[in-house]
């Protein structure tokens, strides 16, 4: 059998084992240390918005930690994209709130502005309430429009959360993913961008609120000599050793982001006369897409996503639908809904393709001529 093509696999730069080691030679084994301090240093540098990081056990907690501090609490609402990982919403239940789900748009496969008003508008007028905050994911790397949605959210004085877990490295109109919104959510999972094993981040402007996240992070102990506790703390902060792996990943982030861009290029170009299949696409000059994963939509009579993607697994290559949106999953069963069909669409009709900076030239080789047998 053929060597195994993975989806997203993680992508050593070589520094990473020197920030290893000093947390080992200095006994910097336990959370927080000089790893995490420069850590998120590193990650304020490379949004270069004038914003504060806290590093966190997880994408997810740093999500959590976002709605604690909005005051999201239970029998609230919160507005969350559908079209996305679970990990997005999942939060929202954490907090005893209840999910509101919009549809996405056809071109950046995002937060469709106008299902995010009319969800707003029929939520005040069914509850006599505003959603307590709006949750717009940047899919697949892919910036969603901020400027709609942002101005929507002023207008109804909501508050957004930007999950930015899959768009580290990308902008919207030059301004960094996870800067634009009251908060912003990054992850460092084994099959993002860059990773650190593990972990995320919390990303605001407002240093207030991240000094908080970080208080909140360590059990949330009081200023004093035992342990005092005056709110409900989480063992969410990251440790020493994953943030000395984050350290080195870093410094190769714009080569990591190049790569997955030029994977990207490469499919386009040898997939370009099978007219069956588009690619999600920068829909101008505004976005730029750090190209987490490569994915494309199939439309024939005959070839499905499905088709595709048993068709590679009989080569020992991993590929993956489309997320299923979240109005769809089970957990998330009676949640209101509001758009059309798009999310619903792409689910059933989209495939990621293996996207990985690791990948070599006879790997994409391999992709593409899997792909062409299917339509022979």
């Amino acid at each position: 059998m053929n060597p195994k093509i993975w989806l997203s696999s993680p992508h050593m730069g070589g520094q990473e084992f020197e920030y290893v080691k000093e947390a080992f030679d200095t006994n910097w084994i336990a959370p927080l240390g000089p790893n995490v301090n420069g850590f998120e240093k590193d990650i304020a540098i490379a949004l270069s918005e004038n914003v504060e990081v806290a590093a966190l056990s997880a994408g997810t907690a740093a999500l959590h930690l976002a709605l604690v501090q909005l005051d999201v609490g239970y029998g609230d609402e919160v507005i969350c994209q559908s079209m996305t990982f679970s990990a997005s919403a999942n939060p929202i239940k954490y907090q005893g709130a209840r999910p509101i789900f919009v549809d996405s748009e056809p071109d950046t496969w995002n937060m469709d502005p106008r299902a995010l008003e009319d969800a707003i508008r029929d939520r005040i007028l069914l509850t006599g309430q505003r959603p307590k905050a709006i949750i717009v994911v940047h899919l697949y790397g892919m910036p969603a429009n901020m400027d709609e949605i942002v101005t929507i959210a002023r207008r109804h004085h909501i508050p957004v959360i930007e999950d930015a877990a899959e768009a580290l490295g990308s902008r919207y109109k030059g301004i960094a993913a996870g800067t634009m919104g009251n908060f912003g959510v990054l992850s460092f999972n084994g099959n993002k961008v860059i990773t650190a094993s593990g972990g995320g981040a919390l990303v605001s402007r407002d240093g207030d609120a991240i000094q908080h996240t970080r208080f909140l992070a360590t059990r949330a102990r009081d200023a004093a000599p035992h342990y005092q506790h005056s709110h409900i703390g989480y063992n969410y902060r990251m440790s020493n050793v994953c943030a000395g792996i984050g350290r080195g990943q870093m410094a190769v982030l714009a080569d990591r982001v190049a790569q997955r861009r030029a994977n990207n290029q490469y499919y386009r170009d040898a997939l370009r006369d099978i007219e069956e299949i588009t690619f999600l696409t920068e829909p101008s000059s505004d976005y730029f897409s750090n190209c987490w994963l490569t994915t494309v939509v199939v439309e024939h009579p005959k070839v499905t996503r499905e088709d595709i993607r048993l068709h590679l697994e009989k080569d020992n290559i991993e590929s993956r639908p489309l997320w299923k949106p979240m109005h769809l999953q089970p957990v998330f069963d009676g949640a209101p809904y509001y758009g059309g069909q798009v999310a619903e669409q792409l689910f059933n009709k989209g495939l990621c393709l293996p996207s990985g900076s690791n990948l070599s030239e006879s790997d994409l080789e391999r992709v593409t001529a899997g792909v062409r047998q299917c339509f022979e």
